[in-house]
């Protein structure tokens, strides 16, 4: 497989880096889950970009392409409010009262 960095780097749609790697995914798992496993793919490019500074760009893409296919499997066996990813599934809304704070006199 002959992958090049310059188009990777134009890619923007979870899709076309599915395609880019060449690797098979289901469109439902995609439209639901493509922010989370965007994030969770840029976290893993960033573990790879900070822990393997010399790699050439050919080794760098093959770790790329199967940190796409970890971040997509996580989203076969998880979901978006298990992973925490975004800020908004960590914080407790403020607004909110649970059960257990609810009390009877």
């Amino acid at each position: 497989m002959n992958l090049d960095m310059n188009k990777f780097k134009e890619i923007v749609d979870a899709e076309d880096y599915f395609e880019f790697f060449n690797l098979p995914y289901d469109q439902k798992v995609v439209n639901v889950n493509r922010l989370h496993i965007l994030k969770k793919f840029a976290h893993l490019i960033k573990g790879i970009d900070e822990s393997s500074t010399e790699l050439n760009n050919s080794d760098k893409l093959n770790k790329y392409r199967e940190a796409l296919s970890q971040a997509y499997q996580v989203f076969l066996e998880s979901t978006p409010q298990e992973q925490k990813l975004f800020k908004v599934f960590r914080e407790k809304p403020k607004n909110v009262v649970t059960l257990t704070e609810i009390t009877s006199d």
